[in-house]
Protein backbone atom coordinates (compact mmCIF):
# COMPACT_ATOMS: atom_id res chain seq x y z
CA UNK A 1 0.00 0.00 0.00
CA UNK A 2 2.87 2.37 0.82
CA UNK A 3 4.19 1.98 -2.73
CA UNK A 4 0.77 2.79 -4.23
CA UNK A 5 0.49 5.88 -2.02
CA UNK A 6 4.00 6.97 -3.01
CA UNK A 7 3.18 6.82 -6.72
CA UNK A 8 -0.25 8.44 -6.23
CA UNK A 9 1.33 11.39 -4.39
CA UNK A 10 4.07 11.68 -7.02
CA UNK A 11 1.45 11.65 -9.80
CA UNK A 12 -0.64 14.34 -8.05
CA UNK A 13 2.41 16.55 -7.57
CA UNK A 14 3.41 16.05 -11.20
CA UNK A 15 -0.07 17.10 -12.30
CA UNK A 16 0.20 20.28 -10.19
CA UNK A 17 3.66 20.84 -11.68
CA UNK A 18 2.00 21.46 -15.06
CA UNK A 19 0.76 24.73 -13.56
CA UNK A 20 4.07 25.75 -11.98
CA UNK A 21 3.11 24.65 -8.45
CA UNK A 22 6.39 23.78 -6.75
CA UNK A 23 5.63 24.57 -3.09
CA UNK A 24 5.97 20.87 -2.21
CA UNK A 25 9.69 20.84 -2.90
CA UNK A 26 12.51 21.61 -0.52
CA UNK A 27 15.03 24.03 -2.05
CA UNK A 28 18.69 24.69 -1.28
CA UNK A 29 18.96 27.60 1.14
CA UNK A 30 20.42 30.85 -0.11
CA UNK A 31 20.33 34.57 0.56
CA UNK A 32 20.27 37.17 -2.19
CA UNK A 33 23.22 39.42 -1.33
CA UNK A 34 23.09 41.71 -4.36
CA UNK A 35 20.84 42.49 -7.34
CA UNK A 36 22.43 43.49 -10.63
CA UNK A 37 20.96 44.73 -13.93
CA UNK A 38 18.45 42.68 -15.93
CA UNK A 39 17.34 40.65 -12.91
CA UNK A 40 20.68 38.97 -12.16
CA UNK A 41 20.98 37.94 -8.50
CA UNK A 42 24.15 37.26 -6.55
CA UNK A 43 23.28 34.51 -4.06
CA UNK A 44 25.12 33.08 -1.07
CA UNK A 45 24.24 29.38 -0.90
CA UNK A 46 24.65 27.21 2.19
CA UNK A 47 26.50 23.93 1.84
CA UNK A 48 24.34 21.15 0.43
CA UNK A 49 24.37 17.52 -0.71
CA UNK A 50 23.37 16.27 -4.14
CA UNK A 51 23.08 13.00 -5.95
CA UNK A 52 24.78 13.30 -9.34
CA UNK A 53 25.71 11.41 -12.47
CA UNK A 54 27.63 12.13 -15.66
CA UNK A 55 25.48 13.59 -18.44
CA UNK A 56 25.93 14.01 -22.18
CA UNK A 57 24.28 17.44 -22.22
CA UNK A 58 20.88 19.05 -22.01
CA UNK A 59 17.98 16.61 -22.09
CA UNK A 60 20.06 13.48 -21.34
CA UNK A 61 17.27 11.05 -20.50
CA UNK A 62 19.65 8.30 -19.39
CA UNK A 63 21.30 10.57 -16.79
CA UNK A 64 17.88 11.69 -15.54
CA UNK A 65 16.80 8.03 -15.41
CA UNK A 66 19.76 7.04 -13.21
CA UNK A 67 18.94 9.84 -10.74
CA UNK A 68 15.23 9.01 -10.85
CA UNK A 69 16.00 5.36 -10.05
CA UNK A 70 17.99 6.53 -7.00
CA UNK A 71 15.00 8.48 -5.65
CA UNK A 72 12.67 5.54 -6.34
CA UNK A 73 14.73 3.04 -4.35
CA UNK A 74 18.09 2.31 -6.07
CA UNK A 75 19.96 3.14 -2.87
CA UNK A 76 21.39 1.09 0.02
CA UNK A 77 18.34 1.57 2.26
CA UNK A 78 15.80 1.10 -0.52
CA UNK A 79 14.24 4.45 0.42
CA UNK A 80 11.78 6.01 -1.99
CA UNK A 81 12.20 9.76 -2.30
CA UNK A 82 8.80 11.39 -2.73
CA UNK A 83 8.26 14.82 -4.18
CA UNK A 84 6.64 15.94 -0.95
CA UNK A 85 7.21 16.04 2.81
CA UNK A 86 7.12 14.61 5.43
CA UNK A 87 10.18 12.50 5.97
CA UNK A 88 9.07 9.31 7.70
CA UNK A 89 11.27 6.80 9.51
CA UNK A 90 11.56 3.20 8.40
CA UNK A 91 11.00 2.57 4.66
CA UNK A 92 11.59 6.28 4.56
CA UNK A 93 9.87 8.72 2.23
CA UNK A 94 12.27 11.52 1.43
CA UNK A 95 11.16 14.87 0.05
CA UNK A 96 12.98 15.73 -3.17
CA UNK A 97 14.24 19.24 -3.78
CA UNK A 98 14.40 21.62 -6.69
CA UNK A 99 16.22 22.73 -8.74
CA UNK A 100 17.71 20.01 -10.89
CA UNK A 101 21.13 21.32 -11.89
CA UNK A 102 22.72 20.56 -15.24
CA UNK A 103 26.04 21.73 -16.62
CA UNK A 104 26.71 22.09 -20.32
CA UNK A 105 27.67 18.43 -20.57
CA UNK A 106 29.39 17.41 -17.34
CA UNK A 107 26.93 16.38 -14.66
CA UNK A 108 23.28 16.34 -13.71
CA UNK A 109 22.33 16.79 -10.03
CA UNK A 110 19.31 16.37 -7.80
CA UNK A 111 19.77 18.21 -4.50
CA UNK A 112 18.73 16.25 -1.44
CA UNK A 113 16.44 17.67 1.25
CA UNK A 114 17.91 19.04 4.46
CA UNK A 115 16.20 16.37 6.60
CA UNK A 116 17.64 13.56 4.46
CA UNK A 117 21.14 15.00 4.73
CA UNK A 118 20.76 15.41 8.51
CA UNK A 119 19.68 11.78 8.93
CA UNK A 120 22.30 10.43 6.50
CA UNK A 121 21.60 10.21 2.78
CA UNK A 122 21.50 6.60 1.54
CA UNK A 123 24.36 5.51 -0.71
CA UNK A 124 23.42 4.84 -4.36
CA UNK A 125 23.56 1.27 -5.66
CA UNK A 126 23.69 2.01 -9.40
CA UNK A 127 27.12 2.48 -11.04
CA UNK A 128 27.81 6.05 -12.15
CA UNK A 129 25.59 7.63 -9.47
CA UNK A 130 27.29 9.30 -6.51
CA UNK A 131 26.63 11.52 -3.53
CA UNK A 132 28.52 14.80 -3.53
CA UNK A 133 28.90 17.56 -0.94
CA UNK A 134 28.87 21.12 -2.25
CA UNK A 135 30.46 23.67 0.11
CA UNK A 136 28.95 27.12 0.71
CA UNK A 137 29.39 29.25 -2.40
CA UNK A 138 28.36 32.40 -4.26
CA UNK A 139 26.35 31.99 -7.45
CA UNK A 140 25.11 34.56 -9.95
CA UNK A 141 21.73 33.55 -11.41
CA UNK A 142 19.38 34.88 -14.08
CA UNK A 143 15.79 33.64 -13.93
CA UNK A 144 13.53 33.31 -16.99
CA UNK A 145 10.47 31.38 -18.13
CA UNK A 146 9.54 29.52 -21.30
CA UNK A 147 10.82 26.49 -23.13
CA UNK A 148 14.47 25.51 -22.97
CA UNK A 149 16.34 25.07 -26.22
CA UNK A 150 20.10 25.27 -26.73
CA UNK A 151 19.59 28.66 -28.45
CA UNK A 152 17.49 30.11 -25.62
CA UNK A 153 19.93 28.83 -23.02
CA UNK A 154 22.88 30.32 -24.93
CA UNK A 155 21.13 33.70 -25.16
CA UNK A 156 20.39 33.77 -21.41
CA UNK A 157 24.00 32.78 -20.67
CA UNK A 158 25.17 35.66 -22.91
CA UNK A 159 22.99 38.14 -20.98
CA UNK A 160 24.31 36.80 -17.66
CA UNK A 161 27.93 37.10 -18.86
CA UNK A 162 27.39 40.69 -20.07
CA UNK A 163 25.82 41.79 -16.78
CA UNK A 164 28.61 40.17 -14.74
CA UNK A 165 31.32 41.73 -16.93
CA UNK A 166 29.74 45.18 -16.56
CA UNK A 167 29.69 44.68 -12.77
CA UNK A 168 33.32 43.50 -12.69
CA UNK A 169 32.42 39.98 -11.47
CA UNK A 170 34.47 36.98 -12.56
CA UNK A 171 32.88 33.55 -13.07
CA UNK A 172 34.85 30.69 -11.55
CA UNK A 173 33.49 28.06 -13.94
CA UNK A 174 31.29 27.51 -16.99
CA UNK A 175 27.58 28.41 -16.78
CA UNK A 176 25.01 25.79 -15.85
CA UNK A 177 21.23 25.43 -15.93
CA UNK A 178 18.86 25.01 -12.97
CA UNK A 179 15.35 23.75 -13.68
CA UNK A 180 12.58 23.98 -11.08
CA UNK A 181 9.72 22.35 -13.00
CA UNK A 182 8.94 19.09 -14.80
CA UNK A 183 9.43 19.14 -18.60
CA UNK A 184 5.64 19.14 -19.17
CA UNK A 185 4.98 22.33 -17.12
CA UNK A 186 3.29 25.15 -19.02
CA UNK A 187 6.17 27.12 -20.56
CA UNK A 188 5.06 30.57 -19.37
CA UNK A 189 4.86 29.27 -15.76
CA UNK A 190 8.28 27.58 -15.73
CA UNK A 191 11.11 28.77 -13.48
CA UNK A 192 14.37 28.34 -15.35
CA UNK A 193 17.73 29.79 -14.39
CA UNK A 194 21.17 30.05 -15.93
CA UNK A 195 23.90 30.51 -13.35
CA UNK A 196 27.62 30.64 -12.75
CA UNK A 197 29.73 30.02 -9.69
CA UNK A 198 31.68 33.14 -8.74
CA UNK A 199 35.31 33.42 -7.77
CA UNK A 200 35.58 33.91 -4.00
Amino acid sequence: MDKILYYAVTLAESALGIFGVRGFYDQPRYAVVERLDRGVEIRAYEGRVAIETDARGQGDGEAFGRLFRYITGANRSGDRIAMTAPVEAGGQRIAMTVPVEQGSGGTMRFFLPHAVVASGAPEPTEPGVRLTRIPPERIAALQFSGRITPEIRAEQERILAEVLAAAGRMPAAAPFFMGYDPPFALPFLRRNEVAVRLAS
